[in-house]
């Protein structure tokens, strides 16, 4: 594993050593003492998901509140996604800026985001297979988010979004200015 980019406070896109033959590949997904040695962090993961989607599905953008805050790893396993990270830190420098990246099948590539970011995606596959891993466990009571397109925040999606397959919930999530106003980020 290494550190192919550092984004913002604490976020990192990171690339597998990916072991190749005439059977397929190996690669490890997750070792624990292996992530500390390159990245320095020291991370508990307790919780792994996987999320399907289809082309054109977009998720987001989500985050779990204080005391539930998560950083996650986040990978694709099968497909494509475009994804989009937003600071969420209200004292932090880069307040509010967003970063995207793609992640597929074929680069393999593993996005650590810190506590204190939104996250979303946009799958760019006809099926895509996200695992993602979390350092706290999913709590209802503290689920969040703010609007996919809120223009305070910028989000240039790559996709017609009247053609984007959204949740409801998705649709009805919170401006940031309301979040804000609420004392909730």
């Amino acid at each position: 594993m290494k550190i192919l980019k550092r984004i913002f406070d604490g976020v990192l896109l990171l690339e597998p050593r990916i072991f190749r033959d005439d059977r397929g590949f190996f690669y490890e997904f997750y070792n624990e003492k292996r992530f500390r040695e390159v990245t320095g962090l020291n991370v508990r993961f307790v919780q792994d998901n996987l999320a399907k989607s289809g082309y054109g599905v977009l998720r987001g953008m989500h985050f779990q509140k204080a005391p539930g805050r998560q950083a996650k790893l986040v990978s694709v396993i099968k497909g494509k996604i475009l994804d989009v990270i937003t600071d969420i830190r209200p004292d932090s420098p880069t307040f509010l800026q967003w970063y995207a990246v793609e992640l597929s099948e074929e680069n393999r590539y593993q996005l650590f985001i810190p506590k204190g970011f939104a996250h979303g995606y946009l799958s760019l596959a006809e099926e895509t297979y996200v695992f993602y891993k979390t350092d706290a466990f999913y709590d209802a009571a503290l689920d969040a988010g703010f609007r996919f397109n809120d223009p305070r925040v910028g989000i240039r999606w790559p996709f017609d979004l009247n053609r984007a397959v959204i949740s409801p919930k998705d649709r009805q999530l919170p401006f940031i200015d309301e979040l804000l106003e609420k004392g909730e980020l």
